[in-house]
C-alpha cells in the first residue's frame, strides 16, 4: 500500500484525509497521463454520498485542464464503470465511491483501460504527483481543453447486459432487496423488475447522508428481517457501491461470501462451467467451505484479502470463479471485478436451474464459528511489528491447533486493524479475540481507550 492508495483506491474522511485538491490533481494526472499520444477519454461513476458530487467536479476539473474528455455515468456501481471502460473504448474509469464506510469518507478508485484496477506502479506515479512541490503537468489550452459530456447511455448499457444474462424469468418470485441507499439505487430494482420478480425494496432513498446507515450488507440483520417477515423467496443486500452482495436465504439464513462461493462453485462444477475445477479464495475464507469443496472433489487457491489478488489469480491461471467472504464475487466471463448485482443474478440462476431453495442447497455445507473484531488504532503497522502481540498470536494458534485458526492483519481501506479467530465454537472464538484485543490495548495501540 502506498502513501494514499491502498488495496481499493484513495480512500479517507472527505476534506480530511482526501480532499478536492487531492481529486483535482488525481484528475490533472490521470488526463496527462492517457492522453500523452491522443486526447484521452475518461468515464466517471460516482455513488450518493454528498462528497461524491464535490469530489466529481474536482476530477473533471483536473481531467479537462489537462486535455482529457470526461464522460458522467452518474450515480453508479463500480461494475458498471468497469463494464463501460472495457466495452466502449475508454482509456480509463473512475469511481467515487467509499463502498462500505459510513456518509462521511470517500474514496477515489481508478480503473485502467482493461477495466481492471489500476496498477500499483502507476498510482505511485499519481503519489508523487500530488507531492510534488512543482506542477510540470502542462494546461490545455483553446481547443485542446477537454469537455464534460453526459454518459448516462453507458449505465443503461450496462442495465441492458446485466438483464441479458438471466436464465430464466423471475416470475412469481418474491425478492428482496437491500439497497444500502447507495449505489444499487440506480440499477437493481429495474433489473429484477425487468425480469417479472415482485420486489420488496428496502434502503432506496438516498439523502447523501444515510448511505451504508444500518442498512446493507454491512447490516444483514435487516435484510433477513425483512424476508421473514414477507415470507420471500431470497433476498440481496449490496453495499455502498454494490460491488460486493450478500444473501438471505427463504428461512432467514445468511447467505455469505463463503456460501456464495460454495453454491456458485457446485452448481458450476456440475455444469462442466468452472475452469480448472478451482476457486480463488483469501485467507478470511472459512475452514468450513474448504472442507466442503474437498467433499465435491472441488480444488482452491487462496490469496490475500482484495478482490484485486482474487481476480489476478484468477487472470493468471485462468480461473473462472474467486472471491471473498465480505461478498466481493467475481465471475471471470462476465467481470473484471466484484459485481453484486451480477452475483444476485447468478445465485437466481442457480436457484432456479436447481429447482431448489437456497436453504435446501446450503445443507451440505458448515461454516466454523468465526468472530471478526475491527480495532481503531493509532499505527497499524506498529500493531503488526510489535513482538509482543505477534507472541501472543502465536501462543493462542498453537493452542487451537487444527481445529481453529487466528488472523490479525492490516485493513487496506480502514485505520483498523482486523482480529479474526476461527473455532469450533463461538465461544472460544470471543475468548481468543478478546485476548488479543485485550494486550493491544495493554500495549497502547487502541484508539479512544
Amino acid at each position: 500500500m502506498g502513501k494514499y492508495f491502498g488495496t481499493d483506491g484513495f480512500r479517507g474522511e472527505a476534506n480530511v484525509d482526501l480532499t478536492v485538491t487531492h481529486a483535482y490533481k488525481v484528475g490533472r494526472f490521470l488526463g496527462y497521463y492517457y492522453g500523452k499520444d491522443h486526447k484521452a477519454k475518461i468515464v466517471i461513476g460516482k455513488d450518493t454520498r454528498r462528497s461524491s458530487y464535490m469530489f466529481e467536479y474536482s476530477l473533471v476539473a483536473g481531467l479537462t485542464a489537462s486535455g482529457a474528455d470526461a464522460y458522467l455515468l452518474h450515480v453508479t456501481t463500480t461494475p458498471s464503470v468497469s463494464y463501460v471502460v472495457r466495452t466502449e473504448g475508454f482509456d480509463g474509469g473512475i469511481m467515487i465511491s467509499a463502498s462500505h464506510n459510513p456518509y462521511y469518507d470517500n474514496g477515489i478508485k481508478i480503473i485502467n483501460g482493461n477495466g481492471y484496477k489500476l496498477e500499483a506502479e502507476v498510482e505511485q506515479l499519481i503519489e508523487d504527483y500530488i507531492d510534488a512541490e512543482e506542477d510540470t503537468i502542462p494546461l490545455a489550452t483553446r481547443e485542446n481543453i477537454g469537455r464534460t459530456v453526459d454518459y448516462a447511455i453507458g449505465r443503461n448499457r450496462y442495465i441492458g447486459y446485466l438483464i441479458s444474462l438471466a436464465t430464466r424469468s423471475f416470475k412469481d418470485l418474491k425478492v428482496g432487496l437491500d439497497l444500502a441507499n447507495g449505489s444499487a439505487t440506480s440499477i437493481a430494482k429495474g433489473v429484477f423488475d425487468a425480469l417479472g420478480a415482485k420486489t420488496y425494496v428496502i434502503h432506496s432513498e438516498p439523502d447523501g447522508t444515510n448511505i451504508n446507515r444500518n442498512c446493507g450488507s454491512t447490516h444483514i440483520d435487516v435484510l433477513q428481517k425483512h424476508v421473514l417477515e414477507n415470507n420471500l423467496d431470497v433476498g440481496f443486500a449490496y453495499d455502498g457501491d454494490a460491488d460486493r452482495c450478500l444473501a438471505v436465504d427463504d428461512m432467514g439464513n445468511i447467505i455469505d461470501g463463503d456460501l456464495i462461493l460454495y453454491l456458485c462453485g457446485v452448481y458450476m462444477h456440475e455444469r462442466n462451467d468452472l475452469a480448472n475445477d478451482t476457486i480463488v479464495t483469501t485467507i478470511m475464507t472459512n475452514m468450513g467451505l474448504y472442507e466442503a469443496l474437498d467433499r465435491k472433489g472441488i480444488k482452491y487457491e487462496k490469496t490475500a484479502v482484495g478482490d484485486k489478488y482474487v481476480y489476478e489469480n484468477m487472470m493468471m491461471n485462468g480461473y473462472s470463479l474467486g472471491g471473498e467472504q465480505s461478498g466481493h464475487i467475481i465471475f471471470s466471463k462476465h467481470g473484471t471485478t466484484g459485481d453484486g448485482i451480477l452475483t444476485s443474478l447468478k445465485l437466481m440462476e442457480v436457484m432456479l436451474e436447481s429447482k431448489a431453495k437456497l436453504s435446501t442447497l446450503i445443507k451440505d455445507i458448515t461454516l466454523f464459528p468465526q468472530v471478526l473484531i475491527n480495532v481503531p488504532v493509532k499505527d497499524k503497522k506498529a500493531v503488526q511489528d510489535d513482538p509482543e502481540v505477534a507472541k501472543e498470536v502465536e501462543t493462542l494458534h498453537e493452542q487451537l491447533g487444527k481445529n481453529g485458526r487466528i488472523l490479525v492483519r492490516q485493513s487496506g481501506t480502514e485505520p483498523v486493524i482486523r482480529v479474526m479467530v476461527e473455532a469450533k465454537t463461538e465461544e472460544i472464538c470471543n475468548q481468543k479475540a478478546n485476548k488479543i484485543v485485550q494486550l493491544m490495548k495493554e500495549r497502547g495501540h487502541v484508539l479512544n481507550d
